[in-house]
């Protein structure tokens, strides 16, 4: 059985509609959601970046069943660790206990606004070992004293602490994070459907832990639409993780991309209104262990129509496919 979930992409649309948008997921029957957290876009063509824990707690209000989760925020430079188990036990009482916080070691995009220079990938994954330390010490509850290599934290407690903390997930991509993931995370996610990367994940303590994808798609029912627009708004996607990370401004994804053909985008995302084409998008991570995959709809404006859509069609399809 496959989960299918939402994703409200903060780089597409603004605070008010991204609720809204979530509201209308819920009603379409989406299983849970997830939310990007970035201070800029991917590429100038998305448009926005509001703060998505504030976007979270408006959600947490206007829904009541549909779960949430970071997809994901970095707790290495642009916020402080202790800073994140605020927010993260904050969310877990707003939603009723519907929380997940997905974790990552982050993109220069986002961190560099900060003005803290950006580490290279081991020094990145030693701070992110240190700031799940500190994070679950104050999920924990009491007062927490901390003098390491990268961070400090003096005396800090949280004063409000649901019963039952948020499950704590990590961004992996390669066997370094996997090994981080498996010792220290209650979940795993992961942006491609690559089994290897699960199969990590389980020599370094994930297995039975939960698993979650993401995949992009391009609702339209005019297929050209759709493929013009996912060009438009989505193909730094195929760059990897190992450029993604290290881009500073949207203005470089605009030079590290402009040879990317729209041919290439929908040969790798799913566009159009054909849901067959959707189910086989998805295959991959059910075939690889995924338990959960979230699809991100491209372009903001697009978003009631695929909803619309995903609930009549979509939706009913995937269920038959994966349970």
């Amino acid at each position: 059985m496959v989960q299918i979930g939402y994703t409200m992409m903060t780089e597409q649309a603004g605070p008010r509609d991204l609720v809204d948008h979530l509201v209308r997921a819920e009603e379409a029957g989406f299983d849970f959601s997830v939310t990007s957290d970035h201070y800029f876009p991917w590429l100038r063509s998305q448009g926005h970046a509001p703060y998505a824990w504030s976007v979270l707690g408006a959600a947490a209000q206007a829904t009541t069943r549909i779960p949430l989760m970071t997809y994901v925020t970095c707790p290495l430079i642009r916020y402080h660790p202790a800073v994140v188990a605020q927010k993260a036990a904050t969310m877990q009482l707003l939603s009723e206990g519907r929380f997940r916080l997905g974790l990552g070691a982050g993109e220069n995009l986002n961190e560099h606004v900060v003005g803290g220079g950006w580490p290279p990938v081991d020094v990145r994954h030693e701070m992110l070992e240190e700031a799940m330390e500190i994070i679950r010490a104050l999920l924990e509850g009491g007062h927490v004293t901390h003098h390491g290599t990268h961070y400090d934290v003096d005396s800090a407690r949280l004063w409000d602490l649901p019963d039952q903390a948020p499950p704590i997930g990590l961004a992996v991509s390669g066997e370094q994070s996997c090994k981080l993931a498996g010792h220290l995370a209650d979940l795993v996610i992961a942006t491609e459907p690559k089994k290897g990367l699960l199969e990590a994940f389980d020599r370094h303590g994930g297995t039975g832990k939960p698993r979650v994808g993401q995949l992009p798609v391009c609702y339209d029912p005019d297929r050209d639409t759709a493929v013009k627009r996912a060009h438009a708004q989505f193909r730094w996607f195929g760059l990897g993780w190992k450029v993604n990370a290290e881009l500073p401004h949207p203005d470089s994804f605009e030079a590290a991309t402009q040879f990317v053909t729209t041919d290439d985008v929908a040969s790798a995302i799913p566009c159009g209104d054909d849901p067959d084409a959707f189910v086989e998008a998805v295959r991959p991570y059910a075939e690889a262990g995924f338990g959960e995959v979230a699809l991100v709809q491209i372009g903001g404006d697009s978003q009631p129509e695929f909803l619309d859509w995903s609930a009549k069609t979509l939706l009913p399809a995937l269920r038959e496919e994966f349970g």
